[in-house]
Order: structure tokens, then sequence, then C-alpha cells
């Protein structure tokens, strides 16, 4: 563009022949291969070369898990129950990368305070957090109000570590819907772990007790162990053990207690963290705290407790520090006297410090009702 001012402005053009048409001919070809170069450099080249490349990229597909039999030890489902059909892995839509970058190898996009999609869920509003993730009031594709449950832990890559995350959180949906709420689906998105799970409406035991600031009454406090006792049956007949049990994993919802969160604690041993311990601490049993493997019987254990606190407000093995409460949880037996009459004595034998001198889940429903 310099070149073609400074000759229009001096006098070299005076200089040209102009007579001579070849030099015409030649100073248009001139003038417009370098305007028709430039176009098709701004419109056409420059757009393929240096904008983004758009890559649509689908985590892959988790197999179907199905299982002949429940897991030894534990009771068998209920008559007449019939188990749900092996669950899938429900795909995401595809998620457009415009960098053209691998799924996961760049820095997670933050969840907690944006609300959006994830994956094929729209999220309404927080419904609170807690040590293995952050919990929203979402929407699902059909319109219905889901929990879905967005867990800290990072699920990296997209091999075995993701495939054997989802095939342990779906085991959870063949856990018969009575007294729990219901796993729907699980996904991962950009290393990003989610479950979704029913939405009950109400507070956990926990909320409730610091809200109105005092424990249940004896009726409303028996009718929550008939319900919770029924829950670990249906879990532990789908051979799934809850390893979390508390009490902010008892919501209180309209139609009656619910369980939750069963099967992630699991889930999560398949994924790689910075280490820590799994679990809530006020609420292991004896095999968490001493590091041995937590069966069913670790379950019934901290139903104890939980029952526990929902009769007193507080849990029955306390410390100044962790040292402090695991050497309660290992030798000191608390005082029951505060329970109704009716749970004393299946909250003692959940109480056992030994795991084969606790009940069964089905076991302690018998005794409580008796």
């Amino acid at each position: 563009m310099l070149f073609l001012l400074y000759l229009v402005t001096s006098s070299s053009l005076s200089a040209l022949p102009q007579n001579d048409w070849r030099n015409q001919v030649a100073g248009f070809v001139w003038v417009l291969g370098v305007w028709f170069g430039g176009t098709v450099h701004a419109f056409i080249v420059r757009p393929t070369v240096f904008l983004p490349r758009a890559m649509w990229f689908q985590p892959p597909l988790s197999p179907p898990v199905t299982y002949s039999h429940p897991a030894p030890g534990v009771s068998s489902p209920p008559p007449g129950w019939t188990a749900p059909p092996p669950a899938s892995y429900h795909r995401p839509p595809p998620v457009r990368d415009p960098w053209g970058t691998v799924p996961g190898s760049g820095p997670a996009r933050p969840v907690t305070g944006e609300l959006g999609l994830l994956g094929p869920y729209r999220l309404l509003s927080r419904l609170g957090e807690g040590g293995q993730g952050t919990v929203y009031l979402a929407q699902a594709p059909d319109g219905r109000e889901v929990a879905v449950k967005v867990l800290h832990a990072r699920v990296h890559g997209a091999g075995d570590e993701r495939d054997r995350f989802m095939r342990e959180v779906l085991t959870a949906r063949r856990v018969p819907p009575y007294a729990t709420a219901r796993v729907i689906d699980v996904g991962v998105v950009d290393d990003r772990a989610y479950v979704v799970s029913e939405y009950v409406p109400g507070p956990s035991l926990d909320a409730l007790v610091r809200r109105q600031g005092r424990p249940l009454d004896g009726d409303g406090l028996i009718r929550l162990a008939i319900a919770t006792s029924a829950a670990l049956a249906g879990i532990h007949a789908a051979g799934v053990v809850h390893r979390d049990f508390k009490p902010a994993n008892v919501l209180l919802g309209p139609d009656g207690p619910r369980v939750i969160d069963f099967g992630v604690a699991r889930a999560l041993d398949h994924v790689t963290t910075s280490g820590g311990m799994k679990g809530t601490p006020a609420y292991m049993s004896p095999e968490q705290v001493s590091g041995r493997t937590a069966g069913p019987e670790s379950d019934l254990f901290s139903w104890a407790a939980t029952m526990f606190y929902g009769a007193t407000g507080a849990g029955p093995f306390r410390g100044e520090t962790p040292f402090q409460l695991f050497s309660a949880i290992l030798s000191y037996h608390p005082n029951l006297s505060v329970l109704p009459p009716m749970l004393v004595g299946p909250v003692a034998a959940c109480l056992e410090k030994e795991p084969h001198n606790r009940p069964t889940a089905a076991e302690l429903m018998v005794a409580i009702v008796q």
C-alpha cells in the first residue's frame, strides 16, 4: 500500500510510456493481484490456519454391570422384589473442545458456584457440600428434579480408572428404592465425576437436629431406626456396603427417612486421590479406624452411632484429638439409657467392637420390632 501511495503522489507515473498497452495491462494485473491476494489471505487463509480447530469428543460407554448373586454374608432381597434391569452409562451430549486437546488433559472447568449444564443436567441451585463433594438441585432432560453430587475427587483419563468408578456407582442402582434415594445416573465431565440420584425434599437428620436445637422424640427415633435398618438391609442384599453411614446421609423426606450416598465410598477407592481418610471419623467403626476391611457389619456400627446422635444431638464417641476419638471408638462403651427402651438392646448389639458379634441388618429390623 505504501508503494502504491508513492506511485500516485510522485511523478513516477508520468515517466511511464502512456501509449504502451502492455504496460497498462501489467499495471492493472499487478494492482489487482495484490488486492486479490490480500482478500484471499484475510478471508480464507487466516481463518483456516489461525482460528481454533473444533473437535468433538464423547466419553466411552461403560459396560452394563450384572451380578448373579448377592455378596456372601448378607441377607436376601425382600420377597416379591425384582431387580431393575442392568444399568448402562448415560452418554452425555458432545462437548466442544475448540483447541483440539485430548479430553481431560487440561484443567477442569470449576463447578462450585457456577450454575449451568453438567452433562445433560441443568444445575439449578446448590444444596450443600460435604467431604465427598458438592450437591446441587438439578433438572434432568425429562424435566424432573434430581440431586447431582459433584465429587471432589478427580477421575483421570478414559481408561480403567473411569470404567471401574462408573461400574461401582452403577452397582448401587440394584438397591431397592424403599427407604433409599435411588441412584439414577453417573458421569464424568472434564475429569469431574458426578452421581445423579433421586431428589428428596427434606433436611438431613444432622441438619434437623441442629436447626431445631433438640434431638428426636422417642417415637420419631423408633420410626427412624426401623426405616434406616430396612434401607441397610436392602443395600446389603444388593451386595453394596455404605461405609459412610452418618446423620448427614439420612434425609427426612415427606414420605419418610431415606438413606443416601451408598456405594460412593467404595467407588472412590478406584479413583487416584491425594490420600486421606475415607469416611467420617466420629461415625467410623473400629475396623475402619484400625485399617481393616469394612464389610456390612461396619454399617451397623455406624447406624448405631447415628441413632445415638438422633437421641442426644451428639455422637457416642468424642475426643479433642483424632487419637482420643479413635481410642474411644476402639474401647469406650457409651451409656445407652438415653435411648427408648426398645432400641437399647439393638443399638448395644450393633456397637460391639468385634464385627462378627453384630447382627445383620435383617436381624436388626426384627430385633427392633420385637
